[in-house]
C-alpha cells in the first residue's frame, strides 16, 4: 500500500525525536531533515548544532529513517537575525522565534521538503494541534498548557495546515519524555532548548553588543531626576526589572525599580519604584502586521482573549476597531508590560486565530 511521505524537522530534541517514532507508527513513510541555520565560526563555538546533529543522526538511525541536511543560515541571516538587530535598534523587543518560524520554517522547510523531497506533508515537534472544522482548517493550542506553542504559530496560513502535522500536539510534556526514555533516546535526557531560535542560549547581552552600538546613558525617574546610568537601551524592556542597576538611592524608598518607559531620541531609560505602579498599566494596545491563521472574520467579531507574551494567561479584550494593518484593543482589566515589538495573539477558547506586532500599549494613566 503506497505511504504518504513525511520529511519531519529534526532538531536534535526529544520532541522532534518522538515525533519521528509517532509519524512511523502511524505507518508515514518517514524521514527526517536537520537544518542548520546559524554559522558558529565567529561565536566561539557557543552553539551546539554540531551536537544537534549528533543526535539527530542517532535518533533516525535508531527508527532506520534516512536523515536529510540543508542550511538556510543565509536565509535566516538574511530575513530574520537582521529584523531582529534593526528592532532593538528602534528600541522595540523583537521575538526572532516567530519570524523563524514563519520565515525558516514554514517557508524555506516546507518548500523544500515539499518540491525537493517530495514530501506529501511537513512534520515538527511543537505543541500544538490542527483541526479541521467546516472545511476549514484550525490551529489549537497544545494539549499541555504549559508547553503550548501556539503563540510562536499564528503566522501560519490555513494552506499550510492542510500540509503539517504535528503528532504531540495531543500530549503533556511529560508523556513525551517519558517515551522517550523508555525507548532509550539519546537524547532523553537533553535539556529544553533555550535562547534564541536556532542560535541557543548565549550571555544575551554581550551577544547584542557583538552587532549593535551600545550607547550609555541617563537613567531617570518619572519626574526626570537623573538617578542612574544605562549601558545601552538595547539591553532592556519595558517592565524589566532585573539587572537595571540601582539601589540604595537616598530619597527613595527602597523597593525595586521597573522600566517604565525608553526614550529613544534622548538616549533616557525611564523607570518607576513598585510592581504595581500606575505607570506600568495599559488599558489596550495598538496592533499592526495583523495575519489571520484562516479566512474565517464573523469568529473575530466576538469577545476574543489575547496573549501579549509567551506563557501569559489569556486575557479577555475587545477588539474597537479592525481594518487590514492596524487593530486597536482593549482589555476588560488592565494589564503590565506591554513590550513594543513582541507579538500580540488572538484565542477564541483553544482556536489561534492570529496575530500582529505590538505597535504601542494604551497607557492606564
Amino acid at each position: 500500500m503506497f505511504k504518504k511521505k513525511v520529511i519531519i524537522a529534526m532538531s536534535g530534541g526529544i520532541d522532534s525525536s518522538f515525533s519521528a517514532w509517532l509519524l512511523k507508527k502511524q505507518n508515514y513513510q518517514v524521514e527526517g531533515l536537520f537544518m542548520k541555520n546559524w554559522e558558529e565560526d565567529d561565536t566561539n563555538h557557543i552553539c551546539n548544532s554540531e551536537k544537534d546533529l549528533y543526535y539527530a543522526e542517532i535518533i533516525c538511525k535508531k527508527l532506520n529513517i534516512p536523515l536529510h541536511k540543508i542550511n538556510f543560515s543565509f536565509e535566516y541571516w538574511n530575513y530574520v537575525f537582521k529584523n531582529f538587530l534593526s528592532e532593538y535598534q528602534k528600541g522595540n523587543t523583537p521575538n526572532p522565534d516567530i519570524l523563524c518560524n514563519k520565515i525558516i520554517k514554514f517557508k524555506y522547510f516546507m518548500n523544500f521538503a515539499i518540491k525537493n523531497l517530495k514530501a506529501d506533508f511537513i512534520s515538527t515537534g511543537h505543541y500544538v494541534r490542527c483541526k479541521k472544522i467546516k472545511n476549514h482548517y484550525f490551529l489549537l493550542k497544545g494539549l499541555d498548557s504549559d508547553k503550548d506553542q501556539s503563540y510562536f504559530l499564528y503566522t501560519i496560513k490555513e494552506k499550510q495546515l492542510k500540509k503539517i502535522l504535528f503528532p504531540i500536539g495531543g500530549l503533556k510534556k511529560k508523556e513525551v519524555r517519558y517515551f522517550a526514555k523508555k525507548f532509550k533516546f539519546i537524547n532523553a535526557f537533553k535539556k529544553d532548548s533555550m535562547g534564541i531560535c536556532f542560535i541557543g542560549k548565549k550571555n544575551f547581552p554581550n551577544f547584542l553588543n557583538k552587532y549593535l552600538p551600545s550607547l550609555e546613558g541617563n537613567i531617570t525617574d518619572i519626574n526626570g531626576n537623573i538617578i542612574g546610568k544605562h549601558k545601552g537601551l538595547i539591553h532592556y524592556t519595558i517592565g524589566q526589572r532585573k539587572r537595571i542597576g540601582l539601589g540604595g538611592l537616598m530619597f527613595y524608598k527602597n523597593k525595586p525599580w521597573y522600566v517604565y518607559k525608553k526614550d529613544i531620541k534622548n538616549n533616557i531609560l525611564i523607570v518607576v519604584q513598585n510592581r504595581k505602579n500606575l505607570y506600568l498599566y495599559f488599558i489596550g494596545l495598538i496592533i499592526k502586521k495583523i495575519t489571520w491563521i484562516t479566512n474565517y472574520p464573523k469568529i473575530i467579531k466576538k469577545t476574543c482573549t489575547i496573549k501579549t507574551r509567551y506563557c501569559q494567561k489569556d486575557i479577555s479584550c475587545k477588539i474597537i476597531s479592525l481594518n487590514k494593518d492596524k487593530i486597536k484593543v482593549y482589555f476588560y482589566t488592565p494589564i503590565s508590560s506591554i513590550t513594543q515589538g513582541q507579538s500580540a495573539v488572538f484565542y477564541y477558547h483553544k482556536i489561534c486565530l492570529g496575530g500582529g506586532i505590538i505597535e504601542k500599549g494604551i497607557p492606564l494613566i
